[in-house]
């Protein structure tokens, strides 16, 4: 005989925590972003899963993706804990790394390339480019001279996105994630002080070097 509605009902609430698994949270943030490839989000919260074990991680989480062209939208920044999407935006890479979808990384002063990996957001100053956020870059060899080189978060009158569709690409800066003026106090006031920004790019040599990427699990 099969069981009553009432008890099958019980039956699957019961089972329910059994069924949500470590995946369910790059599925509900995916599902808020759905413009934001999966396996980019997965990677960004293994690298902030792994950065946990030796710092705190805050709860808020930008993710860029530079395999995107720059004149579309590819910042992302979500309240983890709260699992909300809090900005979606087009942001900057620097000049030195190339023209519409930039394919040259660095951590070098000079060079005016954008880095990628994992890094700490940290205090708020306002400086040449109006108020900015400094960034402490946690994977040395990678990005670990952010705050050296002074790749910050800021505003900037080119990042115009309608600019950036009528040349073939967005305005490029001297290395840092420049987002549009116009929500640049916003985003970054979201982001600052302890927690994290994470730049993905389709790289063999980053994703072979970063520990962040193939943490030791336990």
């Amino acid at each position: 005989m099969l069981p009553r509605l009432p008890s099958l009902l019980l039956a699957i609430a019961l089972l329910m925590p059994v069924l949500v698994r470590a995946d369910d949270l790059p599925t509900r943030l995916s599902a808020l972003a759905p413009a934001l490839d999966r396996k980019v989000l997965s990677m960004a919260l293994q690298a902030r899963a792994c950065a946990a074990h030796e710092r705190d991680v805050g709860t808020r989480l930008a993710v860029i993706d530079y395999s995107r062209p720059s004149t579309e939208v590819r910042l992302w920044v979500f309240d983890v804990d709260a699992g909300r999407l809090l900005h979606a935006e087009h942001v900057a890479h620097g000049r030195g790394s190339g023209g519409n979808v930039p394919t040259v990384f660095s951590d070098v002063e000079g060079s005016h390339q954008s880095s990628l990996g994992l890094f700490a957001t940290a205090e708020t100053y306002i400086g040449q480019n109006g108020y900015s956020l400094r960034l402490d870059g946690l994977e040395p060899g990678i990005n670990g001279r952010a705050r050296e080189r002074l790749i910050v978060m800021h505003g900037a009158d080119y990042i115009d996105p309608a600019q950036g569709l009528r040349q073939g690409r967005l305005g490029r800066s001297w290395g840092c994630p420049a987002v549009r003026r116009e929500v640049a106090q916003a985003v970054i006031d979201d982001l600052r002080d302890g927690h994290l920004l994470f730049a993905y790019a389709d790289d063999t040599q980053w994703r072979r070097a970063s520990t962040l990427l193939r943490c030791p699990s336990g």
